[in-house]
């Protein structure tokens, strides 16, 4: 009953952001949304409901079951991606070295801020 009632709460709010990008008209895709107001939900709550956390847990032990579209989808467009091969690899590779600066700067962020809050508590 666990994981249907964290299900749930995870579909409402991909529902919700859905429905926000619909009605909005936004370039961000609505689970993207929901993850964001997920992630405020949770920490303003400063805690994850057992369900959730529960059923997070399941999804990410399957995930590897989650790359199989995608994995169909490069098999069935194999001739495209061999035709335009240099775009793609440059776009990768500066999309990966994006994503690993940013999320360098992002945990150095969160070192700094803790570091800061624990020095103060202390």
């Amino acid at each position: 009953m666990d994981f249907l009632n964290g299900i749930t709460i995870l579909l409402i709010y991909e529902l919700a952001g859905e429905a926000i990008k619909l009605l909005l008209q936004l370039p961000i895709p609505g689970p993207v949304l929901g993850m964001i107001f997920l992630f405020l939900t949770l920490i303003s709550q400063r805690h994850v409901s057992h369900s959730v956390d529960l059923t997070s847990k399941v999804l990410l032990s399957h995930l590897s079951l989650l790359f199989i579209p995608a994995g169909v989808g490069v098999m069935v467009h194999f001739d495209r991606i061999t035709q335009e091969w240099l775009p793609i690899s440059i776009t990768l590779l500066l999309s990966t070295a994006v994503t690993m600066a940013t999320t360098a700067a992002i945990m150095l962020g969160t070192q700094r801020l803790f570091s800061k809050k624990v020095s103060t508590d202390a």
